[in-house]
């Protein structure tokens, strides 16, 4: 008797079901990533405060402090932070050490679903050089925050990790907000409001 192939694909609360190893952009809906995002905690959920400190949470605070960074970071800039890690709304948020010891294969399948997500949402596949590098940065300045405010590092084992700020906490309106971890259903309509709020409710 033949093998059956294992299930790749999972069915989502909107009742799409996504292939995890061939994803196709009709599948994915801004409430499902919402809903995962909010319920995935960044450092393994070894942080501070009464609630995870949610991926959902993480993707707002990089998208304004690359904002902040950058005054001409525009709209579809903008949604490319905030989507930056929305692969984790299925795959998890896996810490960077492991994702190394991974290896190439973990990071096509999150590439290649980062990529439809993307499409999804109307923007092309991959952001320029530009707008990933500006990213990048904004992404370890949120580590460093998240690492030295919820996390227990030190700040001098923080900045050998992850870098120095170049943007101050006291800089950023709203900073204690955005790093004081939210309740799930906070993180998940927050979430929702700045898609929104870049791209209008009709792309959802």
């Amino acid at each position: 008797m033949a093998k059956t192939q294992p299930r790749a694909w999972q069915r989502m609360l909107s009742g799409r079901r996504l292939d995890l190893l061939d994803p196709s952009p009709l599948d994915i809906e801004l409430s499902d990533i919402a809903h995962g995002l909010a319920r995935v905690a960044r450092w393994n959920g070894q942080t501070n405060g009464d609630y995870a400190f949610s991926v959902a949470q993480h993707s707002i605070l990089v998208m304004h402090l690359a904002a902040a960074a950058n005054p001409k970071f525009d709209g579809s800039a903008r949604l490319y932070a905030l989507l930056h890690d929305a692969p984790e709304y299925v795959m998890g948020d896996i810490i960077s050490p492991l994702k190394a010891a991974m290896g190439g294969e973990y990071k096509q399948l999150e590439n290649r679903l980062l990529g439809a997500i993307h499409v999804r949402f109307s923007l092309p596949a991959n952001p320029t050089a530009q707008v990933v590098k500006q990213i990048k940065k904004a992404d370890q300045q949120a580590a460093y925050f998240e690492a030295v405010n919820l996390a227990g590092f030190e700040p001098a084992e923080a900045r050998k990790l992850f870098g120095e700020p170049s943007l101050a906490s006291f800089d950023m309106p709203d900073f204690e907000s955005l790093i004081r971890p939210w309740p799930i259903h906070v993180a998940h309509e927050k979430f929702i409001a700045n898609f929104s709020d870049i791209s209008g409710p009709a792309s959802r």
